[in-house]
Protein backbone atom coordinates (compact mmCIF):
# COMPACT_ATOMS: atom_id res chain seq x y z
CA UNK A 1 0.00 0.00 0.00
CA UNK A 2 1.02 3.47 -0.84
CA UNK A 3 0.36 5.78 1.98
CA UNK A 4 1.56 9.14 0.73
CA UNK A 5 1.05 10.74 4.14
CA UNK A 6 2.13 8.01 6.56
CA UNK A 7 0.44 5.42 8.98
CA UNK A 8 -1.69 7.20 10.82
CA UNK A 9 -0.08 10.07 13.47
CA UNK A 10 0.14 9.81 17.07
CA UNK A 11 -1.49 13.25 17.39
CA UNK A 12 0.02 13.88 21.50
CA UNK A 13 2.84 12.85 20.66
CA UNK A 14 3.29 15.03 17.61
CA UNK A 15 2.30 18.05 20.22
CA UNK A 16 4.85 16.62 22.41
CA UNK A 17 7.40 16.71 19.86
CA UNK A 18 6.85 20.14 18.81
CA UNK A 19 5.74 22.04 22.06
CA UNK A 20 8.71 24.60 21.65
CA UNK A 21 7.60 25.18 18.31
CA UNK A 22 4.17 26.44 19.51
CA UNK A 23 4.46 29.23 21.34
CA UNK A 24 5.73 32.86 20.36
CA UNK A 25 6.58 34.36 17.69
CA UNK A 26 5.15 32.30 15.31
CA UNK A 27 3.24 29.86 17.41
CA UNK A 28 1.93 27.77 14.34
CA UNK A 29 3.44 24.41 12.96
CA UNK A 30 1.89 22.82 9.99
CA UNK A 31 2.03 18.78 10.17
CA UNK A 32 1.84 17.89 6.51
CA UNK A 33 3.64 19.78 3.99
CA UNK A 34 2.30 18.31 0.57
CA UNK A 35 -1.35 17.55 1.07
CA UNK A 36 -4.24 19.11 -0.32
CA UNK A 37 -4.80 20.49 2.76
CA UNK A 38 -3.01 22.48 5.60
CA UNK A 39 -3.56 21.10 9.24
CA UNK A 40 -1.56 23.22 11.05
CA UNK A 41 -1.71 23.65 15.09
CA UNK A 42 -1.40 27.15 16.78
CA UNK A 43 -0.89 28.01 20.33
CA UNK A 44 -1.00 30.53 22.33
CA UNK A 45 -0.16 33.50 23.58
CA UNK A 46 -0.42 35.48 20.82
CA UNK A 47 -2.17 38.77 20.22
CA UNK A 48 -2.38 40.02 16.84
CA UNK A 49 -3.66 43.34 15.61
CA UNK A 50 -3.82 42.52 12.14
CA UNK A 51 -6.79 40.90 9.88
CA UNK A 52 -6.64 37.77 7.53
CA UNK A 53 -9.05 37.73 4.43
CA UNK A 54 -8.71 33.81 3.59
CA UNK A 55 -10.12 32.87 -0.31
CA UNK A 56 -11.10 29.79 1.76
CA UNK A 57 -13.06 28.17 4.40
CA UNK A 58 -11.34 27.64 7.83
CA UNK A 59 -12.00 25.26 9.93
CA UNK A 60 -10.61 25.63 13.90
CA UNK A 61 -11.24 22.70 16.63
CA UNK A 62 -9.62 24.79 19.83
CA UNK A 63 -8.86 21.78 21.89
CA UNK A 64 -7.15 23.31 24.63
CA UNK A 65 -7.84 26.52 26.38
CA UNK A 66 -9.75 29.53 24.89
CA UNK A 67 -8.96 31.93 22.00
CA UNK A 68 -10.98 34.24 19.92
CA UNK A 69 -11.47 35.68 16.67
CA UNK A 70 -11.57 39.12 16.13
CA UNK A 71 -13.91 39.99 13.18
CA UNK A 72 -14.52 42.60 10.94
CA UNK A 73 -17.50 43.02 8.71
CA UNK A 74 -19.53 45.69 7.12
CA UNK A 75 -17.96 48.26 9.57
CA UNK A 76 -18.13 46.64 12.88
CA UNK A 77 -16.29 44.54 14.73
CA UNK A 78 -17.14 41.41 16.34
CA UNK A 79 -15.53 38.91 18.95
CA UNK A 80 -16.33 35.75 18.50
CA UNK A 81 -15.21 33.60 21.37
CA UNK A 82 -13.37 29.59 20.80
CA UNK A 83 -13.87 27.76 24.00
CA UNK A 84 -12.01 24.69 24.86
CA UNK A 85 -13.53 22.12 22.89
CA UNK A 86 -15.13 24.62 20.70
CA UNK A 87 -15.19 24.36 16.38
CA UNK A 88 -15.84 26.47 14.42
CA UNK A 89 -16.29 26.59 10.33
CA UNK A 90 -15.83 30.04 8.69
CA UNK A 91 -16.92 31.16 5.40
CA UNK A 92 -13.97 32.46 2.81
CA UNK A 93 -13.31 36.39 3.03
CA UNK A 94 -14.45 37.20 6.62
CA UNK A 95 -11.55 39.44 8.05
CA UNK A 96 -10.15 37.71 11.02
CA UNK A 97 -7.92 38.18 13.36
CA UNK A 98 -7.49 35.43 15.77
CA UNK A 99 -6.40 36.23 19.63
CA UNK A 100 -5.07 33.75 21.54
CA UNK A 101 -3.89 35.08 25.11
CA UNK A 102 -3.85 31.87 27.38
CA UNK A 103 -0.03 30.84 27.34
CA UNK A 104 -0.33 27.06 26.46
CA UNK A 105 -3.86 27.03 24.73
CA UNK A 106 -3.74 25.10 20.99
CA UNK A 107 -6.29 24.96 18.35
CA UNK A 108 -6.15 22.93 15.12
CA UNK A 109 -6.85 24.79 12.07
CA UNK A 110 -7.65 23.23 8.69
CA UNK A 111 -7.51 24.77 5.25
CA UNK A 112 -7.47 23.49 1.58
CA UNK A 113 -4.51 24.69 -0.32
CA UNK A 114 -5.53 27.15 -2.24
CA UNK A 115 -5.57 27.11 -5.65
CA UNK A 116 -3.01 28.34 -7.85
CA UNK A 117 -3.16 32.63 -8.18
CA UNK A 118 -5.92 32.86 -5.71
CA UNK A 119 -4.31 35.05 -3.05
CA UNK A 120 -4.72 35.65 0.60
CA UNK A 121 -4.69 38.77 2.12
CA UNK A 122 -3.35 40.52 5.51
CA UNK A 123 -4.82 43.90 6.66
CA UNK A 124 -4.27 46.46 9.35
CA UNK A 125 -6.81 48.66 10.32
CA UNK A 126 -7.44 51.66 12.56
CA UNK A 127 -8.38 50.56 16.18
CA UNK A 128 -10.81 53.60 16.33
CA UNK A 129 -12.76 53.81 13.19
CA UNK A 130 -11.42 50.23 10.70
CA UNK A 131 -10.28 52.20 7.88
CA UNK A 132 -7.65 49.74 6.17
CA UNK A 133 -4.25 51.09 6.31
CA UNK A 134 -2.12 48.68 4.68
CA UNK A 135 -3.60 45.24 3.05
CA UNK A 136 -0.88 42.69 1.42
CA UNK A 137 -1.98 39.87 -1.04
CA UNK A 138 0.24 37.00 -1.42
CA UNK A 139 0.32 33.36 -2.67
CA UNK A 140 0.45 31.45 0.96
CA UNK A 141 1.79 28.07 0.50
CA UNK A 142 3.42 27.66 3.30
CA UNK A 143 1.57 29.56 6.67
CA UNK A 144 5.16 29.45 9.08
CA UNK A 145 7.07 30.43 6.38
CA UNK A 146 5.31 32.76 4.34
CA UNK A 147 3.57 34.82 6.93
CA UNK A 148 6.49 36.47 9.07
CA UNK A 149 7.86 38.54 5.65
CA UNK A 150 4.50 40.10 5.31
CA UNK A 151 4.32 40.89 8.92
CA UNK A 152 7.70 42.28 8.60
CA UNK A 153 6.55 44.15 5.87
CA UNK A 154 3.92 46.38 8.35
CA UNK A 155 6.17 46.75 10.85
CA UNK A 156 8.94 48.41 8.48
CA UNK A 157 6.31 50.76 7.66
CA UNK A 158 6.75 54.26 9.26
CA UNK A 159 4.17 55.76 11.14
CA UNK A 160 3.03 57.96 8.37
CA UNK A 161 1.99 55.02 5.92
CA UNK A 162 0.20 53.33 9.57
CA UNK A 163 -1.90 56.51 10.27
CA UNK A 164 -5.39 56.50 9.48
CA UNK A 165 -6.63 58.45 6.51
CA UNK A 166 -10.06 58.83 8.04
CA UNK A 167 -9.94 59.84 11.66
CA UNK A 168 -5.97 60.52 12.34
CA UNK A 169 -5.19 57.59 14.49
CA UNK A 170 -1.76 55.80 14.70
CA UNK A 171 -1.55 52.52 14.46
CA UNK A 172 1.33 51.48 16.87
CA UNK A 173 2.80 49.20 14.52
CA UNK A 174 4.57 45.73 16.81
CA UNK A 175 2.87 47.29 19.76
CA UNK A 176 -0.50 45.11 19.56
CA UNK A 177 -1.47 45.57 22.98
CA UNK A 178 -1.83 49.70 22.43
CA UNK A 179 -4.19 48.71 19.47
CA UNK A 180 -5.99 46.65 21.45
CA UNK A 181 -6.00 49.29 24.42
CA UNK A 182 -7.55 51.54 21.81
CA UNK A 183 -10.10 49.28 19.89
CA UNK A 184 -11.40 48.89 23.77
CA UNK A 185 -11.76 52.27 24.42
CA UNK A 186 -13.00 52.85 20.64
CA UNK A 187 -15.46 50.05 21.13
CA UNK A 188 -16.50 49.11 24.73
CA UNK A 189 -19.17 46.78 23.44
CA UNK A 190 -16.86 44.37 22.12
Amino acid sequence: MNFKYGYPLNFKNWLDEHAHLLKPPVGNQQIWQDSDFMVTVVGGPNQRSDFHDDPVEEFFYQFKGNAQLLMWENGEYERVHLKEGDIFLMSPHVLHSPQRPEAGSLCLVIERQRPTGEKDAFQWSCARCGHVLQRYELELKNIVKDLPPTYERFYSTNEAERTCAKCGEVHPGRDFESWHATLKASHPNL
